[in-house]
């Protein structure tokens, strides 16, 4: 469900919405979020899907969508399959994808406190380029000079309780 449906849904209007980045719902309320793009505990972070992905980049080149989404489709199973053969994945400024091997190691059931062994297996290293590094850079600079310092007051002190001279 959208943002617009659900806050239509919960009859706040679309005027609510004009001027807002984003809508989370807390405790049947809509609560407006100004930065969507805080790495900061409490922050909404936006989740771009590959349906996103395809109508964004056929609106800037003008392709038609189900073109575009064999394409995008086609580039990741060529990145699973070189990764899965082992090879590294280098795109310049962007980042280097590297398939990494983790051996057997034991662990311990935090439940249980039971020893575990955990089998070997592999996973995927990825490296942030030197172009994705600035664009971050400038988006966390930017959220900083946006975002308002907030102060928050301190809950009030719990009232004294009585001494029951050790007993209870």
């Amino acid at each position: 469900m959208s943002a617009r449906s659900l806050c239509l849904n919960m009859t706040c209007g679309p005027a609510a919405l004009a001027g807002m980045s984003s809508v989370a719902v807390n405790d049947k309320r809509v609560v407006k979020i100004k930065d969507t793009s805080g790495y900061a505990k409490g922050t909404f972070m936006h989740t771009v899907t590959k349906k996103e992905m395809v109508d964004r980049i056929a609106d800037v080149t003008g392709c038609k969508r189900i073109v575009v989404k064999q394409i995008l489709q086609a580039f990741l199973d060529e990145v699973v399959n070189e990764l899965g053969r082992g090879n590294r994945l280098e795109f310049r400024d962007f980042g280097v994808f590297e398939p990494k091997a983790r051996a057997a190691r034991m662990a311990q059931n935090p439940k249980t406190l039971q020893r575990v062994q955990v089998p070997p297996k592999r996973t995927v290293k990825f490296k942030v380029g030197r172009l994705m590094k600035q664009k971050l850079q400038e988006g966390l600079q930017a959220d900083r000079a946006a975002a308002p310092t907030q102060t928050f007051a301190a809950p009030p002190a719990a009232p004294e309780a009585e001494s029951t001279g050790g007993v209870l």
